[in-house]
């Protein structure tokens, strides 16, 4: 049996195995599970001295991983078979999302002091990387790198000091991910900050986000982005440490192929439920919850799935991660219009109207005065704030053409969603049955 152990810090919390069949396996160490103040590694794994099965663990751990595309790619350079997610985790599994590091038998966790320093990049080196990623996602197979993100869309973990830019040393925690264009569509770069940025301008939680231009040839300047990683903190020294997260699919116990409610993946009931079930304060979170439902509707975030919403475990307890990967998608006439979670009975903003919010409102446990409110307080804020969030990405030398048809048609989604309340104001809360909140899966 092939076995890989599950390091939190400096503590082992289990061991991830495969068995001869090829299946995964999960089972917590003695130690964590005898101290009650070593936490589950996730809201679908709670702690118990019985191993986890496949069809039980798997969410968990594939949910580590890239995928479609990204995955195939990344096999290929690895030398593995796409399906083996052991293998991902064995070639990949030293710096992920969240807290957790996975070694062979034997093989610690570098201390602070016996790290080596990170490789810096300079501009030659950032456009080599470009250039290298959609081949070799996250640099797979490169000497000294075992990196993994999720999701389908090409991306690096780096190392930023003094703005600097650089490839960790093995086991160093990284701050900040780099994010290139997207090949297969427009000016992702522009709308994903300015995305993220409108988000931070209407007082969302969102991660901080920030645009890089590399100028080897004048005539042609090269944009990519870099967030900055909300599941990395500075202690008292300085010393960057690794905080827990896991997303929605993940938590719930929900496969990533599974990840659009039409697919049977979560839907918006589900992830207030969860939060409800599990986040040190509820209430406060699912306001936040609320919030960025009513924004990335209103925005034509169609993609806004399972594996883009998450939990942050910090020392006060469990909470909703500020806000990640934001793009309008509905730009794009290849993408898909219809929301990968609908809104009530929505499953696009032309089908948002008040019965549909207040349907929303009854499945999410939430009362329809508050959210109507909400719907038309950031609308208002989204039209207010769009041109001068386009104009700060202007400044710092992305392309005006696609960032003003960007925030013109967010500001046209914005008044359509004041509209379509407007059609309908004469709904009064009790028109739709309040119905519970969905229990998670």
């Amino acid at each position: 049996m092939k076995r890989l152990v599950v390091w939190w810090d400096d503590r082992p919390v289990g061991a991830l195995t495969q068995d001869s069949g090829g299946a995964l396996g999960f089972c917590y160490d003695l130690g964590w599970l005898e101290d009650a103040g070593a936490p589950a590694i996730s809201a679908s794994l709670p702690k118990r001295p019985k191993p986890f099965t496949r069809r039980e663990c798997r969410p968990f751990f594939s949910g580590l991983l890239p995928e479609g595309g990204q995955r195939s790619a990344a096999a290929e350079a690895l030398g593995i078979s796409v399906a083996n997610d052991f293998a991902f985790l064995d070639r990949l599994g030293g710096e992920i999302a969240g807290a957790l590091q996975f070694l062979p038998q034997g093989e610690r966790p570098r201390s602070a002091g016996a790290a080596l320093p990170p490789r810096l990049l300079d501009d030659r080196d950032l456009a080599s990387i470009l250039e290298r990623l959609p081949r070799r996602p996250l640099l797979a197979g490169e000497e000294g790198l075992r990196l993994s993100l999720a999701g389908a869309q090409s991306k690096l973990p780096v190392v930023v000091q003094e703005g600097a830019i650089a490839l960790p040393a093995p086991g160093q925690p990284t701050t900040h991910i780099l994010k290139p264009p997207i090949a297969r569509f427009d000016a992702t770069t522009e709308n994903e900050a300015f995305a993220m940025g409108l988000a931070a301008a209407v007082h969302l939680e969102a991660a901080p986000v920030q645009a890089r231009l590399l100028r080897l040839d004048e005539a042609r300047p090269r944009a990519f982005l870099l967030v900055e990683r909300y599941d990395r903190a500075r202690d008292g020294g300085g010393r960057v440490r690794r905080l827990h997260q896991e997303d929605f699919c993940q938590a719930l116990g929900v496969p990533v192929e599974r990840k659009y409610q039409a697919e049977g993946g979560p839907g918006l009931g589900d992830g207030f439920a969860l939060l409800r079930r599990i986040a040190s304060r509820p209430a406060a979170d699912v306001l936040r919850l609320l919030d960025a439902v009513i924004f990335n509707a209103l925005i034509g975030n169609a993609d806004a799935h399972g594996k883009n919403f998450s939990i942050l475990y910090l020392e006060a307890g469990p909470t909703l991660a500020p806000l990640y990967d934001l793009l309008t998608t509905v730009i794009y006439p290849d993408l898909s219009p219809r929301f990968a979670m609908k809104v009530g009975r929505a499953a696009r903003l032309e089908e948002l109207d008040a019965r549909a919010w207040a349907e929303f409102a009854a499945k999410a446990g939430l009362g329809f005065p508050l959210v109507r409110r909400r719907v038309r307080e950031v609308a208002e804020a989204i039209i207010q704030s769009a041109p001068d969030v386009a104009g700060s990405w202007v400044d710092a030398g992305l392309d005006p053409a696609a960032l003003e048809r960007i925030s013109a048609l967010v500001g046209g989604r914005a008044r359509m969603g004041l509209k379509s309340l407007a059609r309908s104001d004469r709904l009064t809360p009790g028109s739709v049955s309040p119905s519970p909140p969905r229990s998670p899966r």
